[in-house]
């Protein structure tokens, strides 16, 4: 009986770690604010892309990794905030809630 509960619980807690490693890969849609990591936000010595969205009540900034989508967009974003809508994946890196973007326009 204790055999059948932990490989019960084993297969339930691998299962999970499987979904939760999906899930990082999922596309996503973000809208909120983009900005410059530098010029807006004062964070960083090289430009990079932001966006700040609305979670909870709380405001949350996920970094937009450099890429070509990422750094062809830059212009848009560097000469001031604007409502961008961002599509791609989000990942943690060193803390920090980072997306790969696939896809940004500015809102409409």
């Amino acid at each position: 009986m204790k055999t059948s509960l932990l490989a019960i619980l084993f297969v339930s807690a691998l299962s999970l770690a499987l979904n939760t490693a999906r899930a990082d890969d999922a596309k996503l849609t973000l809208s909120g604010e983009g900005k410059c990591t530098k010029c807006a936000m004062k964070e960083t010595d090289s430009c990079q892309n932001a966006i700040t969205i609305e979670e909870k009540g709380k405001k949350v900034t996920y970094y937009i990794e450099h890429n070509d989508v990422s750094k062809k967009f830059h212009g848009e974003v560097c000469k001031g905030p604007k409502n961008i809508k961002a599509e791609g994946a989000l990942k943690e890196v060193n803390g920090k809630k980072v997306f790969a973007a696939t896809k940004l326009d500015v809102a409409k």
